[in-house]
């Protein structure tokens, strides 16, 4: 058996080496180089490209601008973006450039100096277009629409749900609490920025070599952008240098597609960090106002919530994020009323997107600063606070159903609690002591949280995944071929197939080889994100491997089984209320953080966290320590240091000196992580994801961690030094005129 075991990633020796290949490294015989002519304005017409003094540069091959794509349009959710902004398209709008990082040409050369040189010799004439940077500015009814089509307001999603009676709710609560909070973009920091090679293959597909996470669905927005017919496009993905959920919406995929079409020559490009941060989605800011009761006895009777998210120019896949922050805006508790209204607003900043939780961050910061408010207020330990209300077998969801699978709340609760120091006496906990600072500047605290999110896309989506493999040998099996589509992004997706494979097959790992993420030989396996892959591949590869060891049996050779895996439906929000079963699998996680402070400069130390997640089943062992720990780094840049600052639809933070990510100086001392295995009944050998849990509670405890040390409440993230001992100092916690 190699499930269960950490066996090492079939890609590390490569990756190790250097001798993986990444979009990047790529090259081939007479390739062109490409550059990209970004907007670098907010809101803009585009009134004249003047190509002249660009195409009289020798060695400019091509410039591509928006009369050259024959359908100018992508999105994921909507196709309400233009591949290339100008006059000359039939796309409606498509001359309007909505944020500084829309496209406008896209320029062709023998090098990449000459394109440089010609994208800088391009003369564009705008007309400047009124510029909405704040999203409660544009949803009110009288605000310039960003879209044509939105004629009173910029609301492009309005989720909703009405559980309950929320007065009711509050007139039986002992204690109220209402508080305001403010969450930040975040930006994806991915080692290898946008890169790819695009060619006509040999027969003769517009083929696409890149970094995304899920080959099919940019295989389906190329060839509509081309007017293509979907098997005349081939998208392969390399090595991925991370995503984070980054690469699902599009970047060089369609120009670098169009130049190769157009040229019939291979055509290269690579971003720059500047181009990175400015041309590609971030995670959405929210403002939120919270007002959640609960009586004296520590039970919720109410929660009321109204988030008011910025979805840059363009849709991306704001809907969806918005509709998980609905749904996990109360936390893992069971809450009998509950009123909630999260709105998605169009602005001229940057286009928001997936990001790793993908609108759960949100959602559980402000329902776990609630949660640790209301047990302040009560003289309550924070543990005993959470259990009295944590979900259970037999609860509804706030939006009214009971959980499809298996519920594990409590126990992440109760194992990250004992494993940092907490006691129990029957029903009442009792929080540790931390160890006193080394400084008596300094000041040392403990803070708990806990979340969970869906596994696998929602509202009604059909999930699904397919495998084929193919069996070879005469007597015994000699080698196993995987094919699948599945994005390995550094997770280790590839490793965990494979360990998967192997052991429904009987054999050894290093029998099973795989071939993925090539739209030319696998049907689509969904993407790597929403925790999923583990979980939806891995059930179309037990069912491949069935399908092929019968046949085995059978003695067809070489034998070849094929399988799709459907998951358990899901529904939409109802409109009204919210009233759904939006999902079919969810992961739980808690964590107990443990900081300490500097009460002069407001610097903050994460000296300890506790993180336990349900897994359902560690496929491999090491790769979930893996997930956990990045996860964990990842969510303190979120909870602490990274500010990416936007200015009237300008980009203020656009290089990574000066928006500032943790390095090895800045992680966590201790890392301890918890791993729970309560297998999920629909999941492969009971597994779930875990990719994004480990995020979630991080920034509240971390807040909880600093008000306990610091008696002051960070509500606006990051709870940078600045911000940490402004409010020191407003609490007046300590003396500063001394």
């Amino acid at each position: 058996m190699v499930v269960g075991q950490s066996v090492e990633k079939i890609d590390a020796f490569s990756k190790v080496t250097g001798t993986a290949k990444y979009p990047g490294d790529l090259s081939m015989p007479g390739m062109l180089y490409a550059k990209t002519l970004f907007a670098e304005r907010p809101h803009a017409k585009i009134l004249n490209i003047d190509l002249s003094a660009a195409h009289s540069i020798p060695g400019v091959v091509a410039i591509l601008t928006a009369k050259d794509v024959p359908v100018n349009e992508y999105g994921l959710q909507k196709l309400d973006q233009p591949v290339l902004c100008g006059p000359g398209s039939a796309k409606p709008g498509a001359d309007i450039v909505r944020f500084v990082g829309d496209q406008i040409a896209f320029i062709v050369a023998r090098t990449e100096d000459i394109a440089e040189k010609a994208k800088k010799a391009i003369r564009i004439e705008f007309e400047d277009l009124p510029v909405i940077s704040d999203p409660v500015a544009g949803m009110q009814p009288d605000a310039l629409p960003i879209h044509a089509e939105l004629s009173n307001s910029n609301i492009c999603v309005h989720d909703r749900i009405r559980k309950g009676n929320i007065e009711e709710g509050f007139t039986s609560a002992d204690v109220i609490i209402e508080s305001d909070y403010a969450l930040p973009f975040q930006e994806h920091v991915f080692m290898e920025p946008e890169a790819g090679l695009s060619y006509i293959d040999n027969e003769g597909r517009v083929t696409v070599r890149c970094a995304g996470q899920w080959t099919h669905t940019d295989r389906e927005q190329i060839a509509h952008a081309l007017n293509l017919p979907i098997e005349k496009v081939r998208v392969i993905y390399d090595a991925i240098g991370g995503a984070f959920g980054g690469r699902e919406d599009m970047s060089v995929q369609i120009t670098l597609a169009l130049a190769a079409w157009k040229t019939g020559k291979p055509v290269k490009t690579v971003w720059s960090r500047r181009e990175s941060m400015i041309g590609h989605g971030k995670r959405h800011p929210m403002t939120v106002h919270a007002k959640w009761g609960a009586t004296k006895e520590g039970k919720i009777t109410s929660a009321e919530m109204k988030f008011i998210a910025d979805a840059g120019a363009y849709l991306y896949t704001t809907n969806k994020v918005l509709g998980n922050t609905t749904i996990v805006c109360t936390g893992p508790y069971a809450i009998p009323n509950v009123n909630v209204d999260t709105l998605g607003v169009y602005t001229n900043n940057i286009p928001t997107a997936a990001f790793r939780g993908f609108g759960a961050p949100q959602g559980i910061f402000v329902a776990e600063m609630q949660m640790n408010k209301l047990a302040q207020a009560f003289g309550m330990d924070p543990v005993e606070f959470r259990m009295k209300n944590v979900l259970k077998t037999g609860d509804t969801l706030n939006v009214g159903t009971e959980p499809i699978d298996r519920i594990s709340a409590g126990e992440v609760i109760e194992a990250a609690a004992t494993k940092a120091g907490w006691k129990r006496d029957g029903a009442h906990w009792f929080s540790p002591v931390v160890n006193i600072s080394s400084s008596p500047r300094k000041a040392r605290g403990i803070g708990f949280a806990a979340g969970f999110k869906n596994i696998g896309f929602s509202f009604g989506y059909q999930e699904n995944s397919w495998a084929k493999i193919e069996l070879i040998g005469k007597e015994e099996i000699e080698k196993a071929i995987l094919y699948q589509a599945g994005a390995d992004v550094g997770q280790g997706a590839h490793t965990a197939m494979a360990q998967i494979a192997a052991d429904a097959l009987g054999i050894s790992l290093e029998k099973v080889e795989i071939i993925a993420s090539d739209t030319a030989s696998s049907e689509s396996s969904g993407s790597a994100s929403a925790s999923r892959l583990t979980y939806m591949a891995g059930n179309a590869v037990l069912g491949a491997a069935k399908a092929a060891m019968k046949k085995w049996h059978d003695e067809e050779r070489p034998a070849i089984g094929e399988f799709t895996y459907l998951a358990p439906k899901t529904t939409p929000f109802d409109e009204k209320t919210g009233f759904s079963t939006p999902n079919f699998c969810y992961a739980y996680a808690a964590e107990a953080v443990e900081v300490e402070v500097d009460l002069d400069a407001g610097n903050v130390r994460i000296i300890r966290v506790v993180s336990a997640n349900d897994v359902g089943k560690a496929i491999n062992p090491k790769m979930v320590i893996g997930q956990i720990e990045g996860a964990i780094v990842q969510a303190q840049g979120y909870a602490l240091m990274e500010n990416f600052l936007m200015q009237d639809g300008k980009v203020l933070t656009d290089s990574l000196s000066n928006y500032l990510i943790p390095t090895i100086m800045d992680i966590p001392e201790k890392i301890e992580p918890v791993i729970l295995e309560l297998p999920d009944p629909n999941g492969p050998l009971g597994a779930r994801g875990v990719g994004e849990p480990p995020f979630l509670p991080l920034a509240p405890a971390v807040i909880a961690a600093i008000n306990d040390a610091a008696g002051v409440w960070i509500n606006n993230l990051p709870a940078s030094s600045e911000k940490v001992v402004a409010e020191i100092h407003n609490k007046k916690i300590i003396g500063f005129d001394s």
